[in-house]
């Protein structure tokens, strides 16, 4: 099925947009809404066989294949494709750039109407139940009722469990992967340094850079060096690394990168700020961090799951400091509590939070047998059936 939601003349993207204004939690009403999306494999034909990929905070929805900005695979490119994990011979999968995102969906960088300007700072504070309400929006208009599989990693999993507790009748299955139930202080305090750099950098113009005709690509870049090293476990940065000088065989005694790891994390900073919008990157930062599924339910995260009739596999790697282990057992305690059907692994890996992102077979073949429970549990129906889209 290659012809869902509307193209436009943007070989980036295909998008559309939402019947209606987007009601937001702040209570503001947004419209009009786009949203950017991409899709792999094919929907069969009592379209049961979606699988819903949530990105993380500097993802988009070129989960596979070629990025047609930077020309590299996707971000889930081990897991997605015919034969692979996320097997799109037979599952439908629907990867989208959030709401507030900057690919494509309606954020901070698209036009406001009201003004024919870049929203800039006048684009609503967004949250992510927000994102997800977008999502099922979009869902609906393409005539998807019900996702056999909701999964993603770190704000990908945020989603995950959104999804879960705020459509649990619309979904079979959720994974959520490298996430937690809330964000911790001291992620929130990892996002305040980022929007710190961005806010001080004077290109920023007070968030009207576009206008401007400028980009605050200073600090930007050393928000994203900041962000990354919590992506990383110190192991993994010692064992790529260490104290391994960079091109150079003795220190400078001066403040260039004489070190590797320096050099890596500049590097990471400068090819994000092309590709990546300041002020998308503020608000996503502060969506995450409003994120507490216990708060929003009397202070107890069983409350957000009573009598779910959703799956649900959650993974976490051993060495993930920025969402660690006890996170995602707090939320099995929670669905434990309520009966819920629930597994849970946590992978033994020395590569940090961004392991969900790298070949760890563990992981994967997690992943593969899970979803082939849960397609056999309710008879998912082949692509090849007759009438498949």
């Amino acid at each position: 099925m290659n012809d869902l939601g509307t193209s436009v003349k943007d070989p980036l993207a295909t998008r559309l947009t939402l019947d209606g204004p987007l009601v937001l939690q702040s209570g503001i009403s947004l419209s009009p809404v786009t949203i950017a999306y991409q899709t792999y494999g094919t929907l069969n034909a009592d379209k049961s066989n979606t699988i819903l990929v949530c990105h993380a905070l500097t993802g988009d929805q070129y989960a596979a294949g070629k990025h047609p900005l930077t020309g590299k695979d996707g971000w889930w490119r081990h897991l997605i494709g015919p034969g692979n994990v996320i097997d799109t011979s037979r599952y439908f999968v629907i990867s989208t750039n959030v709401l507030g995102g900057c690919l494509g969906s309606t954020g901070p960088k698209e036009t406001n109407p009201e003004t024919g300007r870049p929203y800039g700072l006048n684009f609503p504070v967004i949250t992510i139940r927000d994102m997800v309400q977008a999502q099922a929006r979009l869902l609906n208009q393409l005539g998807i009722d019900k996702v056999f599989c909701v999964t993603g990693g770190s704000m990908g999993a945020l989603q995950t469990l959104e999804w879960a507790q705020r459509f649990p009748d619309r979904i079979t299955a959720a994974v959520p992967i490298a996430g937690s139930y809330r964000h911790s202080a001291q992620n929130i305090a990892f996002d305040e340094v980022g929007r710190q750099a961005i806010m001080a950098d004077p290109d920023w113009a007070q968030g009207n850079y576009l206008e401007e005709g400028t980009v605050p690509k200073r600090g930007l870049s050393v928000a994203r060096m900041a962000a990354h090293i919590t992506y990383l476990s110190e192991p993994a940065l010692q064992r790529k690394f260490g104290r391994r000088l960079q091109d150079r065989d003795n220190l400078t005694y001066g403040f260039d990168a004489d070190f590797q790891v320096e050099s890596y994390l500049r590097h990471q900073g400068s090819t994000f700020v092309d590709r990546f919008d300041a002020n998308s990157y503020l608000y996503i930062t502060r969506a995450m961090d409003y994120f507490d599924l216990a708060e929003e339910n009397g202070g107890k995260l069983a409350n957000a799951f009573k009598d779910t009739p959703v799956r649900f596999c959650l993974i976490s790697f051993s060495s993930d400091w920025l969402f660690p282990t006890t996170e995602s057992r707090a939320i099995v305690h929670a669905l434990n509590a309520n009966a819920a059907k629930v597994s849970f692994v946590e992978i033994e890996s020395d590569k940090g939070h961004d392991a969900f992102l790298l070949d760890e077979p563990e992981f994967h073949e997690t992943l593969r047998g899970f979803l082939d429970g849960a397609a056999r549990s309710v008879d998912l129906q082949d692509v090849t059936a007759e009438g498949a889209q």
